[in-house]
Parts: structure tokens; sequence; C-alpha cells
């Protein structure tokens, strides 16, 4: 089975070519002001052309207004919206219609019953990304540097398909593989420098570890 990475949360030239030549299958922006992964949607436009034909580009938004979605897919063009808040499966219903674009739904996971909230989306969402909760007081949905146990995942009904997400970095990401065999994967702080601050020596290193990680499975 061909497995999906993302790597989310891209700013600069350097780290998007990092991750297309690492072989993302897909490629993340965030449009949340409050993350210091923020990028505006006409430079999100310019960096995601060197994407076209290679990874598909994901807009992330979280709790996004019509107005603002409506700029984001005009400037950038997305291949996919993310959507990273509270929304309803009626509002993710809304803004397939509107766009016309696969949405990958966000749901935050820190025990089994937190599953329990996929049904609902079922049919609506085209994908889902598992994160894990983010620590009270962050004002930030996702890109904490969290893991959760991943083994919640084994409750999950088949055929959802999904993106493991929420801490993952070179360090974890073959147990991760090994003990959940995820669809797809997304990483974000686990291969920046600083916060916000993507490294291309680190999303080479990822990319090894996936590389290796599947390579031990095979054997």
């Amino acid at each position: 089975m061909a497995l999906d990475i993302k790597i989310c949360g891209l700013k600069t030239d350097k780290a998007l070519a990092a991750a297309l030549a690492g072989g993302a299958s897909h490629v993340g922006f965030i449009f949340f002001a409050k993350s210091p992964r923020y990028v505006e949607p006409a430079e999100a436009g310019r960096l995601r052309e060197a994407a076209r034909g290679k990874a598909k580009a994901v807009a992330v938004t979280v709790d996004a207004g019509d107005a603002f979605l409506d700029e984001i897919v005009e400037k950038m063009q997305p291949d996919m919206l993310q959507l990273h808040g509270a929304e309803t499966p009626d509002r993710v219903a809304d803004l397939t219609a509107r766009y016309g674009l696969p949405v990958i739904k966000a749901l935050p996971v820190s025990e089994a019953a937190d599953l329990g909230r996929v049904k609902a989306f079922i049919g609506i969402a085209d994908r889902f990304l598992f994160d894990a909760k983010p620590p009270k007081g962050s004002e930030l949905p996702g890109g904490n540097g969290l893991a959760f146990d991943w083994r919640i995942l084994a409750g999950l009904d088949a055929g959802v398909d999904y993106m493991l997400s929420g801490g993952l970095n070179a360090g974890n990401i073959g147990d991760a593989l090994r003990l959940v065999n995820p669809p797809g994967i997304d990483v974000s702080s686990g291969v920046e420098s600083a916060p916000g601050v993507k490294e291309p020596a680190l999303i080479e290193q990822f990319f090894r570890a996936v590389g290796a990680a599947r390579d031990n499975r095979a054997a």
C-alpha cells in the first residue's frame, strides 16, 4: 500500500524543495494567524506552483470564514482543504459544495472515545487527520509537537481513510508505522529547528527514517 506523506506548515522555497525531493505526496500551507507557520494566501500561491504535478497542495484553516476561504482558494488554488477547527459536518458539506475541493477533517484525539466523532463525518469528509489534543491553554489546534497513543486507532472501522499526525519525527516514525500502519502521515514541528522554521536537513532525515522503516517492514 502506498503511504501518503504530508509535510505541513511550509513557508520557504528551500523547505518546499526538500519536501518534494523527499517524495511528499502532500504539502500543507497554514492559514491561521496565531500559528508561527502562518503564510499569506498570495505567498502560498507562489510557493505551491513548484508542487503542481508533484504533490497535492493543501490549504489548512481553522474555523475560517467564507471571505477568507474565498481569498485562499482564489490566490493559492489548493488541491484540497484541511479543516482543523470545530467545523461541523454541515459546515464541511457546505464548503465541499462551495469550492468543489476534497476536504480533510482534522480531529483531536487523546482517548478511544474521541474516535466516536468520526461517524458524523463519514461520507462528508474525504479524509481524516488524527492529531493529539492540544495542551490546556494552547492557542494552536495542531503543530504542538505532541503525540497520542497511536494504538487507539486500532479501534477504527476498516476503510476509514486517515493521516496520522501529532509529534511525529525521524526518531519515532518507525514505531508509528509499525504499530498502526496508517494510510498517510503528516509532520510539521518534527522537521523544524524552531517553531515555524522548517529545516531541510530534518525533512531529508524524516524521509530517510520513513524509508528505513518501510524497508524493515518489507524484510
